[in-house]
């Protein structure tokens, strides 16, 4: 076998990254690429998929949910320019992403042959390492810079590979060393940038406060325990970012739900009353939810350096992993006695979950969104995952369904991209086979990328696609405003019959129209072992109240 530089680039992923699945769509212009995938099948898992975006998407859900390298693959020209959407959810999310594409023969680059696009300048806005491997020689020392800096810093790399240049001798030139670092395959912890003075500064500053509100996105992955126990000494209020949602459960007495526009009520009183704001691995993007007053004291942790003070005023900056920082930070809290501010909120947020459970109880006709929603949540597995797709769904996702402990949710997060919902969920069961996973999407994003279904199907993963029906684009006030004055122009969806494509694609299928049977067709469906999609027809004219 002539071990040519793609069998070198898959063995390098395999070896030095403990790369298992690789995302993507065959093409001619990656032919050396997919031949070296199939000699090496049994180390590294390929997945087809029908669109190269749903790939990108998929990869930057594996980063996601695993902490690992998530990869893709795509051929030359649009192939390539395919993954783009999915590798800014990567990039605005801060996943570790590698994106490999290929190029026409180098002779032919710039010549106006056919798929002639760079891909590496199209690719310079998205990726924080860029490269075009001009040679066989070239492989080993760019692949290996690219899985390191997009671990090492959160984010996208990108190799665009001339498809004559994959099928070139090549072979080992370090013989195959590698570095603590590059063995792992994922991220490692950082560790504890925050200087000794700038952690008994932030002590003191927490100490003195008198009304202390937690804020956690995503970058507080991990630390459930070290923030409870945070929590527990300052007698503060935990409030989440959509993307932090499963990290605290919401059977915790700290957890106040998330934050912003689908958000709860007892979140937005935590921020305005508080006068002292610890955020944590967050630099949440929405500075109207935030504190408004300027005697509120601010701290905030965060890897990147550049995110302190991004959109609110910080006091004092811990530079860092959030658990190393927490860990250092609580010996040095005095507890507080007084639980007043606590409390007062905890009150609200039992009445906040009385609410929640009254929507979704509602048994009126069309049915309210609300009630697969709470229907879903009372039956979720204690290690579940849940994906979700933007519009209307995520709130239904934000407000209905709590976080348990164990459980882990995720979504596009700063692109919020529709069509994300089920390449999510099918990322998250190939690195979980063992666990329940279930997939939220309005029909509109389900109807964006909908030959994933038949994905679900060919490799039979057993996920639960939750279709929310309502046959209409979810619009903003300004945008009803608008086609108010404009009613000709129309906003409703041609109806898809989801039960009927999933029943083409091989998919067991239910079709959910009423209250009273939800329960009891969700009930059946989750027990399945295979794929189910539930099409839930729900009334069209709920939507979240967006101002509270």
């Amino acid at each position: 076998m002539n071990h040519s530089a793609a069998h070198l680039l898959i063995e390098i992923l395999a070896d030095d990254w403990n790369v298992q699945t690789i995302f993507g769509i065959p093409g001619a212009g990656i032919s050396g690429l997919m031949e070296a995938l199939r000699v090496h099948q049994d180390r590294i898992q390929f997945i087809q998929t029908r669109h190269e975006e749903a790939a990108a998407l998929m990869a930057s859900s594996y980063a996601k949910f695993t902490g690992k390298l998530g990869v893709c693959i795509a051929s030359t020209g649009a192939g390539g320019i395919h993954l783009l959407n999915g590798l800014y959810d990567a990039k605005l999310d801060g996943a570790p992403v590698l994106a490999i594409t290929g190029m026409v023969d180098h002779n032919l680059i710039n010549t106006f042959s056919p798929q002639d696009i760079c891909l590496d300048r199209l690719f310079e806005d998205v990726a924080i390492y860029n490269a075009r491997v001009m040679g066989a020689d070239h492989v080993e020392t760019v692949l290996q810079l690219a899985c390191k800096t997009a671990l090492s810093r959160g984010g996208v790399s990108h190799l665009t590979f001339p498809v004559d240049f994959q099928v070139l001798p090549s072979k080992r030139r370090n013989g195959g060393h590698k570095s603590a670092f590059l063995s792992t395959g994922s991220k490692e912890t950082l560790s504890n940038y925050a200087r000794t003075e700038d952690l008994e500064a932030a002590a003191d500053l927490l100490n003195t406060g008198r009304k202390i509100a937690i804020l956690i996105g995503q970058g507080a992955a991990g630390a459930s325990h070290d923030l409870i126990e945070i929590a527990e000494a300052l007698g503060a209020p935990i409030v989440k970012t959509l993307l932090g949602k499963g990290i605290i459960p919401d059977d915790s007495v700290y957890s106040m739900g998330c934050l912003g526009l689908i958000g709860t009520l007892p979140a937005k009183h935590a921020m305005e009353r508080c006068d002292t704001l610890l955020m944590v691995g967050t630099s949440f993007p929405y500075p109207e939810f935030l504190p408004k007053s300027a005697r509120t004291r601010s701290i905030q942790i965060d890897q990147n350096p550049a995110r302190i003070g991004l959109r609110y005023p910080v006091e004092i900056g811990l530079v860092g992993d959030s658990i190393p920082i927490l860990r250092s930070l609580l010996p040095l809290l005095q507890r507080r006695e007084s639980r007043d501010f606590i409390e007062g909120l905890q009150d609200e947020m039992e009445s906040w979950w009385k609410q929640m459970e009254s929507q979704g109880r509602k048994t009126s006709l069309p049915m309210k969104p609300q009630v697969p929603a709470w229907e879903l949540g009372k039956r979720l597995n204690p290690q579940a995952i849940v994906t979700c797709d933007s519009g209307t769904a995520t709130a239904w996702l934000a407000r209905q369904i709590p976080a348990r402990g164990g459980q882990l949710f995720s979504l596009s997060g700063a692109l919020g991209t529709m069509g994300s919902g089920l390449p999510y969920a099918i990322a998250a069961q190939i690195a979980y086979p063992d666990r329940q996973v279930v997939a939220i999407i309005g029909d509109g994003s389900l109807a964006m990328l909908m030959a994933e279904i038949s994905t679900c199907a060919k490799y039979q993963l057993p996920i639960k696609i939750v279709v929310l029906k309502n046959n209409e684009f979810a619009l903003t006030h300004w945008e009803q405003t608008v086609l108010d004055d404009h009613p000709t122009f129309g906003c409703e969806l041609q109806p898809i019959d989801f039960v009927q494509v999933a029943k083409a694609c091989g998919i067991k299928s239910y079709a959910i129209s009423a209250a009273d049977h939800c329960g009891k067709i969700l009930d059946q469906g989750l027990n399945e072992t295979g794929p189910v999609l539930f099409e839930c027809m729900i009334d069209p004219a709920e939507f979240p109240i967006l101002e509270f």
